[in-house]
């Protein structure tokens, strides 16, 4: 199961950084292109309305930056100024650790939180009132985005669910920490699937492995 949400974590970042740069680059190319005087085609281009794109590029980067947090949690690429801890005792820094990581799983538990009543107001209320039939008192609306004109409280959802995402993450290493006294650590200079690679450089001579 953990497997599957770290796959699903990471092919949401992964597609929304894709999707991300090609409506940029299609809406930096429809811009230059729209000013070229070409018969028929600019007309067309002129046309095509793509003022939504900047502001679904600011969401999507907005989900990218709060399932990415998580991410970094879980492999530990966050930056943190931790040279007064690895001077302490094992008992000692293990201590600071857990009071750290246990500070940081209350935080994005308490902005999840706070994030999902927030989104519930702005408009998930309604929605779900709206959908299941649910006779609740004073359902409104909620407001919409102005390009794309669709309910923002889908965009701000990433709030809550990233905050959750990031906090049970923390709570996860917790427990790692705790059963293995290791923190996770990225290495800067690994690249996934190459692990196995052998350089041309690095064969015996004669070219044989």
């Amino acid at each position: 199961m953990l497997k599957i949400l770290d796959h699903l974590e990471e092919w949401l970042v992964a597609t929304l950084i894709a999707v991300a740069t090609v409506i940029i680059f299609l809406s930096v190319l429809h811009r230059y292109a729209s000013g070229l005087a070409i018969p028929v085609v600019q007309d067309w281009l002129l046309s095509l309305n793509m003022s939504w794109t900047q502001e679904l590029c600011i969401y999507m980067f907005v989900w990218m930056a709060k399932f990415g947090a998580a991410y970094g949690v879980r492999t530990g690429i966050h930056v943190g100024v931790d040279v007064f801890i690895n001077t302490l005792k094992d008992k000692t820094r293990a201590k600071f650790v857990i009071i750290g990581l246990s500070g940081g799983a209350l935080f994005t538990g308490i902005i999840g939180t706070l994030g999902f009543k927030f989104v519930w107001e702005v408009g998930m209320r309604y929605a779900v009132g709206s959908t299941f039939g649910f006779d609740w008192p004073d359902l409104t609306e909620g407001p919409v985005s102005p390009d794309l004109e669709w309910p923002v409280w889908i965009f701000y959802l990433a709030v809550p669910l990233g905050s959750y995402l990031m906090c049970f993450r923390f709570l996860q290493v917790i427990r790692s920490f705790i059963r293995t006294g290791q923190l996770p650590h990225h290495d800067a200079g690994h690249v996934d699937g190459l692990g196995d690679e052998v350089h041309i450089g690095e064969l015996p001579q004669g070219g044989k492995s």
